[in-house]
């Protein structure tokens, strides 16, 4: 309503000035016809142009900054020649309309390269103590990422990417009952987050067009913004890491911290499955690391005595192997 209210005052202030303008000739209303019908003109300008982003708009202003310079620069060097006085103001005009229109138009197909369009991180990074942490889905919904931020593990200022947000609005509105409830949860922990004063939390507003991935789109801005990124997903983690993008992956913390084992400690744990093995049997350690014991079919079901031969780090985790105590 309020950007309907401007546009018919503009049209009248418009039409005011064309009458005061046509009454110097005589013809006041010429004056208020062709007032209202440039205003009408530059009103629908307008809305033809509502469809761009004032990150392209700020970017094509810096093209065509950059080409008048450009385009001025090459003229003196060139004026330097004689080349006549009528020559010179047409190859003056010709090398800035030239370079104007390649500067803008370089500066819009390069547009997500500006870092200086880049909204509050470029000219505020160095206020932060440990820089900015992007927020992926994953991170999100699993939850974790909140209460180790408030231990002061994780420093920084945590974004989370306009589009982040339309892949979790996406899981919610889901005919599948669990990514529903996944995308319901990170919408609630995020909301949760953002609540919390001692959490700097933001939504980054900026987003890349096209039909790109989630996980390339923040790839792409993690890059742009000098950014670690936050993830659960371990092939996140990888494409990242290939690009030479900083991760913190919240699963590898986790079993960084989980409780060292050496070989021949005694645990005491009980046995709740069948192995692999004819013999084994699996159990699992308060931390959820699995134990896999030989020769514990015999015991299912009972809390058992078992000495650590060895322990193996994969990517899922690190397992445990052991053997009963001998009875």
């Amino acid at each position: 309503m309020t950007l309907l209210f401007i546009r018919i005052f503009f049209t009248i202030l418009s039409g005011i000035i064309g009458y005061q303008v046509g009454s110097i000739d005589q013809h006041p209303l010429a004056g208020v016809l062709m007032g209202v019908l440039g205003g009408l003109l530059l009103i629908t300008v307008e809305a033809t142009l509502k469809q761009v982003s004032v990150r392209g708009l700020s970017s094509m202003v810096f093209g065509l900054l950059l080409g008048i310079f450009m385009a001025n620069l090459v003229a003196d060097i060139l004026f330097l020649l004689p080349l006549g006085d009528v020559l010179k103001p047409i190859l003056r005009v010709i090398l800035t309309l030239s370079f104007s229109y390649l500067g803008a138009v370089m500066a819009l197909r390069g547009k997500d390269e500006f870092n200086l369009i880049i909204p509050y991180v470029r000219f505020k990074r160095q206020e932060l103590k440990d820089g900015v942490v992007l927020l992926d889905t994953s991170a999100i919904i699993d939850g974790r990422v909140s209460d180790i931020f408030k231990t002061g593990f994780l420093g920084g200022r945590l974004v989370v990417p306009r589009f982040v947000l339309h892949e979790l609005q996406r899981l919610a509105d889901s005919e599948d009952e669990t990514k529903r409830q996944r995308g319901r949860r990170g919408m609630e922990i995020l909301k949760n987050m953002q609540k919390d004063s001692s959490a700097d939390v933001r939504i980054h507003e900026d987003d890349f067009g096209g039909s790109e991935a989630v996980d390339l789109k923040l790839v792409k801005l993690s890059k742009l913004m000098d950014a670690r990124i936050c993830t659960t997903d371990f092939n996140l983690s990888r494409i990242a890491a290939i690009q030479g993008v900083e991760m913190l992956n919240v699963n590898d913390l986790v079993n960084a911290v989980k409780p060292v084992v050496f070989t021949g400690e005694e645990l005491e744990i009980r046995l709740l499955k069948e192995g692999k093995e004819a013999s084994q049997a699996i159990g699992y350690l308060e931390d959820g690391t699995m134990v896999v014991v030989s020769d514990g079919r015999r015991a299912l079901g009972q809390t058992v005595k078992v000495f650590v031969t060895s322990a193996l780090q994969t990517q899922a985790g690190r397992m445990i192997f052991a053997k009963m105590e001998r009875q």
